[in-house]
């Protein structure tokens, strides 16, 4: 009975987050995509069918839950292993194990959590295990697998995508929390429904992360008797940040994006910055940002600088390969830049203008001289007569019309003097007016040669032809 107790006391002062960890998919949070009914790992698992597979996704979204859920829904031996802590000896003798266990009938599965953290010959030692069977492989990495996983292995295993949780998700888990007799469930706690988003924007997708910031404000909260009341004073001194007012899908959130937009449209970096820190430490996901950071630096700048482009993607990779907080320097460095590049929205015009031909006007057939004629048949119903490749030339320009007939003069590009565009358009200028002096030659030759045709026609109006075909 005593060691009943000891094991109770035990458990009670486990984190918050280890006392709730899932026992089961129903008690699983987020992963939808995957875990939801008719989905494809969900079908794996309760199918009893699961082979080597590597979980890629953020920190605090249960990829080690996940893999025990797994081990304990296919009745296999679960050993779980560190990179940080294990070398070849230790794998080795794992391995040893696993094999022992294969024998008698019984099915090993191997977590290796940061297994980006294996250099290429400890990933190594596992190939012949995973290859033969003796050990069924799930490895976690929040890095992309692609490029930390060895090849070999890499292809035996099914590599799952893992996402962070929704600020909705989060907050189910919280309420979870309070109602669970693992959690709180025992005790009186009182917390309001902002309190709980305020913590679940301050996770930013990490469940982990989340219980944690739950589990110190609860222990802070304001005791009265047997209820704990939980403030929002309280959550922001827990999460050690201000909860600012923002809602991922309502009007805040097209407020910021918008006010962030318009004010580098303004050539304004301090309000930018503000609008980016704004959004970042309300728990924006950082990926959207950059996203439309990448827009604006077409829409927006466009040939007027076209290195911003180069920036915003640049940022974006950052974003993708690092997370908050540590990208969050490189999102600024792009907003920055933004604000202070010369600005032209001259591409932006230019494809709302194409399309809106495109989609009212009738679709014309692409013009024969720019078909490709990849079979005898197009060849012979002209497909490419004509073409005039422009590396052959001395201009490397050509007067071929490459537009349907009922455009041929349209002009949707109309560049600006902003920036490097001046450049641009110089040289645009310097086309048209080239183009416009050949189609004038040629103008002119078809004209005088269809004087001379007219000519030739009227000297040989009294020839009668030849019978064999003599006269040409």
């Amino acid at each position: 009975m005593s060691e009943q107790i000891n094991m109770f006391e035990k458990e009670s002062d486990l984190p918050l987050a280890a006392r709730l960890r899932p026992r089961n998919l129903d008690e699983f949070v987020g992963q939808k995509h995957l875990l939801g009914e008719g989905k494809v790992l969900r079908r794996l698992i309760e199918s009893d069918n699961i082979g080597s597979m590597i979980f890629w996704g953020p920190p605090g979204v249960g990829k080690t839950t996940l893999a025990r859920i797994i081990a304990g829904m296919t009745k296999s031996q679960f050993i779980d292993f560190s990179a940080v802590t294990s070398g070849i000896k230790e794998i080795k003798q794992v391995m040893e194990q696993a094999e022992r266990n294969r024998r008698f009938g019984d099915r090993t599965i191997l977590f290796v959590d940061e297994i980006h953290r294996f250099n290429k010959a400890q990933q190594d030692a596992f190939l012949p295990y995973v290859e033969k069977g003796s050990i069924i492989l799930i490895g976690a990495t929040t890095e992309n697998p692609s490029f930390e996983v060895n090849g070999a292995l890499l292809s035996r295993c099914k590599v799952f995508v893992l996402q962070s949780l929704s600020a909705d998700e989060l907050v189910d888990l919280l309420r979870h929390a309070l109602k669970d007799k693992r959690g709180f469930g025992d005790q009186k706690v009182e917390i309001d429904d902002e309190c709980l988003s305020m913590i679940a924007n301050f996770a930013n997708g990490d469940a982990r992360s989340a219980l944690s910031a739950l589990e110190m404000a609860v222990l802070n909260g304001d005791v009265d008797g047997d209820t704990t009341r939980v403030t929002r004073e309280t959550v922001e001194q827990c999460t050690s940040k201000k909860s600012l007012l923002y809602d991922k899908n309502g009007e805040e959130h097209y407020n910021l994006i918008s006010a962030l937009h318009k004010s580098m449209r303004n050539s304004d970096p301090d309000a930018a910055v503000y609008w980016l820190a704004r959004m970042l430490e309300a728990g924006e996901d950082p990926i959207y940002v950059a996203r439309r950071v990448t827009r604006f630096a077409s829409e927006d700048v466009g040939l007027a600088d076209p290195r911003a482009l180069e920036i915003a993607v640049a940022a974006y990779q950052a974003c993708h390969l690092i997370g908050m907080p540590e990208c969050s320097v490189h999102l600024t460095e792009a907003v920055v830049y933004m604000s202070l590049a010369p600005k032209s929205n001259a591409l932006y015009v230019a494809y709302e203008s194409a399309k809106k031909d495109a989609l009212t006007m009738l679709a014309e057939p692409v013009p024969l001289v720019i078909r490709n004629a990849p079979t005898k048949l197009m060849k012979n119903l002209g497909y490419g007569d004509g073409y005039q490749y422009a590396h052959n030339t001395d201009d490397k320009l050509t007067d071929m019309q490459c537009m349907p007939e009922s455009l041929k003069d349209k002009t949707y590009y109309h560049p600006t003097e902003e920036g490097l565009e001046g450049r641009f358009k110089t040289r645009l200028e310097e086309i048209k007016a080239w183009k416009r002096e050949h189609a004038k030659r040629a103008g002119d030759k078809k004209m005088r040669d269809t004087e001379a045709e007219g000519e030739h026609e009227k000297t040989h109006t009294t020839i009668e032809p030849s019978r064999d075909g003599g006269q040409k």
